[in-house]
């Protein structure tokens, strides 16, 4: 038998799944074996490895032995002639294993080999080339100088990143994500160290080959792509204390009597766990200090528009008129967690703001001493209610920390799905039923350039694989999706690799489509079922609410944009543009007869009607969910999805961004 895969799991059944396809290509033309060793998942992935690929020989383990003990267990059972360790959230090129059995075949003297490893933005993995830790490349890795100075051969040891990416030589160590080793070293060094359990083997491992006469290489001829972390990223692993306590058993066992490396060793790990803590008390404590600093500003402003001057309070008012209010704002933001479980909460950040200040209106009006600040304080309040919720906003549309609530922003991750088959429109059809995931699907890529400019379900085939770099620069692309079943996954590794210095995330939606794999995470593409709940359009609170957010609204428009809007009327017979037409339907939304932000205005439409099986869907709007996408071809399907998505989850910051994105619209359409 030409080669043994022995893939050890816990809890990433996706990817698993994935990586299986990824080796079956790679083991075409060679006889092969596959083991999948499950360290006690309980997500369905043994299941998965029984129903979907029978022949992969499965161990089943009641607990969660450890990498090493797991692979071992492997180990024993395999007969190829060579032997691959592969991580499961890996993705194998189709000539991977080739490549690597001619060079071990062609280099006698090598033992064991890696290849090139990528991240999922295709950028080099440092870890798939090492050096051994001695004290020196052990401190420089520890204080950051390998990094800092990370083409110095002095400073870069530790990761060699001062070598050449897409060259072969020989290296201390590889990762355990992708070794290979011929049978003979196997059975003359044995297996890996079960005294660690995870981390440190496969370094351990490297050290005996090389101590038993054999090379460890890097071989940069074929590459593979590792969503690194995502089993720890699932349990409740502490990683770095499992990662210290490797590089400590590594000392002990190899570097026995050096006071000095494990020095070294011991206070990485505090300063680490120092460095972990401070961190997690900065972040919230950072923001708490910044919305301190703002609102001490405003009322900065505030004195300055009554006065004149900034600082005019009398003198006994001094720190406490800018310390107090500033401190209450801030308590009551932390009261509604807007620093912990709600970051970024626009609504929260808002209402949390405007109880503040009517506290701190109560102090001042009850408070004789400080009646000269009144004033100063109701345009504090004011600017606040702007600023505070306004930066949350200003990121949430911006993309960053869009996975601090449960819906992310309409503005979305502009999207390319390579592959035009049916699989790809499929993807396509899932992620337009999944308006609040914010995948905006921009175009396809094809193999080819045959079909460009075609258009599929009002998509266009954009380019083909050979043109993604361009394409992805002219649309301003943030992410990528591949679907496997078209591309093979040579080509998709070249375009990640080709694609490395772009900001663009790459995701696989496996044969399964259930999923879609990214590099942090697994999104569910499965359709979730709409259950009967009430929506928030139909609470008597949001209703009431956006009633009168109606009034206010249209009342503001007719008075500053109707005369014009109607006196241009009077002399143009032209059709109206956009804007007047939505003018000219304001006193529709004063007599609640509309909405500002709703559902479709097509009375002879059935699916117009306010209730859709019992539900309440709204009043027709001037601009809504539906509307913003007018620019493409929408099913009922699909137009019933957004609707029932809008009901559901409506709230006045959901109109505020629709209404944001009808604005952007109607300005492309007009430019």
């Amino acid at each position: 038998m030409d080669i043994s895969v022995v893939i050890v799991n816990y809890n990433v059944r996706e990817f698993l799944s994935n990586s299986l396809v990824s080796v079956s290509k790679a083991l075409e033309g060679l006889e092969g074996e596959i083991f999948v060793v499950d360290n006690a998942s309980d997500d369905g992935s043994c299941d998965t490895v029984r129903q979907s690929f029978p022949s992969v020989r499965l161990i089943a383990n009641g607990t969660n032995v450890g990498f090493a003990r797991a692979n071992n267990q492997a180990l024993s059972l395999s007969s190829g002639k060579f032997i691959l360790l592969l991580n499961p959230d890996t993705i194998v090129q189709e000539d991977t294993f080739r490549t690597l059995i001619n060079f071990f075949r062609a280099n006698a003297d090598v033992g064991m080999a890696g290849c090139k490893i990528l991240n999922p933005d295709g950028s080099l993995q440092l870890a798939c080339r090492r050096s051994y830790p001695t004290p020196w490349v052990a401190f420089t890795k520890v204080t950051g100088l390998s990094r800092i100075f990370s083409s110095s051969r002095i400073f870069a040891r530790y990761n060699l990143t001062y070598l050449d990416p897409d060259e072969n030589y020989e290296v201390d160590a590889i990762s355990g994500s992708f070794m290979m080793i011929r049978r003979e070293t196997y059975e003359e060094v044995g297996g890996l160290d079960e005294s660690f359990f995870m981390y440190g083997e496969d370094l351990d491992w490297c050290y005996r080959v090389q101590k038993a006469g054999w090379k460890v290489f890097y071989v940069a001829d074929t590459k593979i792509i590792h969503y690194k972390g995502e089993s720890t990223r699932r349990s409740d692993i502490d990683e770095l204390r499992i990662f210290y306590k490797a590089m400590r058993l590594f000392v002990q066992k190899h570097h026995r009597g050096s006071l000095l490396f494990e020095s070294v060793i011991e206070i990485a790990i505090v300063a680490r766990g120092l460095v972990a803590m401070i961190a997690r008390i900065a972040k919230p404590f950072a923001v708490a200090v910044f919305d301190f600093i703002l609102v001490t500003s405003t009322i900065l402003v505030g004195a300055y528009l009554r006065s004149g001057r900034f600082f005019s309070f009398p003198g006994y008012a001094y720190p406490w008129a800018l310390i107090i209010p500033s401190f209450i704002v801030v308590t009551s933001l932390y009261t509604a967690g807007v620093y912990s479980y709600r970051k970024l909460s626009i609504s929260r950040s808002f209402t949390a703001t405007l109880l503040a200040f009517t506290v701190i209106s109560a102090v001042t009006a009850f408070e004789k001493s400080f009646a000269f600040s009144r004033a100063v304080m109701l345009v504090s309040g004011a600017l606040s209610l702007l600023i505070l919720p306004g930066w949350r906003l200003v990121i949430r549309l911006g993309g960053i920390g869009s996975a601090t609530g449960t819906r992310k922003t309409l503005f979305g991750r502009r999207t390319l799905i390579v592959g035009v088959g049916a699989a790809g429109q499929e993807v396509l059809r899932k992620l337009r039923n999944r308006p609040g995931e914010g995948y905006t699907v921009v175009g396809f890529i094809d193999v080819n350039r045959q079909r460009l400019g075609e258009k599929l379900n009002g998509v266009e085939i954009l380019g083909s694989v050979d043109t993604i770099g361009k394409v992805i620069n002219d649309f301003r692309i943030s992410e990528v999706i591949f679907s496997t079943d078209a591309i093979p996954y040579s080509t998709i590794l070249s375009v990640i690799s080709r694609s490395r210095n772009r900001m663009v995330d790459f995701k696989l939606v496996p044969n399964s489509l259930e999923v879609i794999i990214g590099k942090t995470r697994v999104d569910q593409l499965d359709e979730i079922p709409f259950i009967e709940i009430q929506y928030n359009i139909d609470r008597t609170l949001n209703r009431l609410t956006k009633r009168v957010v109606d009034i206010i609204v249209s009342l503001l428009l007719l008075i500053s944009c109707g005369p014009f809007v109607y006196f241009l009327r009077l002399f143009s017979h032209s059709q109206p543009s956009a804007f007047s037409s939505a003018v000219l339907s304001l006193p529709k939304v004063l007599r609640g007869s509309m909405s500002l932000v709703g559902r479709p205005n097509q009375s002879d439409v059935a699916s117009a009607a306010e209730t859709h099986a019992g539900i309440y869907l709204g009043k027709p709007g001037i601009t809504g969910i539906v509307q913003i996408h007018a620019d493409r071809p929408m099913s009922g399907e699909e137009r019933e999805q957004y609707e029932l998505y809008y009901a559901k989850n409506q709230s006045l910051m959901l109109d505020f961004e629709i209404f944001l994105k009808a604005v952007a619209y109607a300005a492309r359409r007009g430019s």
